[in-house]
């Protein structure tokens, strides 16, 4: 198909069908470049769920299991006196003053829910050892395994794991992260005191619950 064009008596064709061609092509281009991040958005593994905030659905989750005895739980060590301008509690490399409160505001809560059927270890690094102190009144001598846990943290923590009992595991951002690799979910760091939440229900595929924030305790119901 042409358009034939006269212009002052210049006349001109063009072809239309040419045009056509370029137009599809621009058409199959735009829907590659829409399709593409697309395709990403639909595969990229889920977030973690906050298990707190109204989400009943994931806190129904937490509690059945709980109660089992299922859970495999890593608390974050709350806030390190050496990152921070708040006075420490004892110790250059332990927690400060004012997070003692909120280890013991965290510890109350794993109290409701009840500490009859769980194990606990803590990292030997100070400022662990004084969380599981002011959280469950309980510290161990400490786990060099809590520390070293590049590649191993859900080997390990699986190795420890009794079966019917919740296994409480006080450590270090590092290796929740890492164990969150393990379960080959995007990493993000939780705040200090933080919890982390899987279920080994299923021994040979244990699964990501969540997370609940040292502040957000509060605000998780089943209901």
């Amino acid at each position: 198909m042409e358009l034939r064009l006269s212009l002052f008596g210049i006349k001109r064709s063009i072809d239309l069908n040419r045009f056509a061609r370029y137009r599809n092509a621009a058409v199959v281009l735009a829907s590659v470049l829409l399709v593409i991040p697309l395709t990403v958005f639909l595969l990229r593994p889920a977030a973690v769920a906050d298990l707190a905030h109204g989400n009943v659905t994931g806190a129904q989750a937490l509690m059945t299991g709980w109660a089992k005895g299922d859970l495999i739980v890593l608390v974050r060590h709350v806030e390190r006196c050496d990152h921070s301008s708040a006075p420490c509690l004892f110790g250059n490399d332990g927690i400060t003053e004012r997070s003692r409160r909120v280890a013991m505001g965290v510890g109350a809560h794993f109290q409701d829910l009840g500490l009859d059927k769980a194990d606990i270890y803590n990292s030997p690094i100070l400022r662990a050892a004084q969380t599981a102190s002011f959280m469950f009144n309980k510290v161990g001598t400490g786990e060099d395994w809590l520390i070293s846990c590049k590649g191993t943290m859900l080997r390990d923590a699986l190795a420890h794991k009794v079966a019917g009992r919740n296994l409480i595991l006080v450590t270090h951002s590092e290796c929740m992260a890492q164990l969150t690799k393990d379960l080959h979910l995007p990493t993000s760091t939780l705040g200090y005191g933080a919890s982390l939440f899987i279920s080994a229900e299923s021994p040979h595929t244990p699964r990501m619950l969540g997370f609940i924030e040292a502040s957000d305790w509060p605000t998780v119901t089943t209901r």
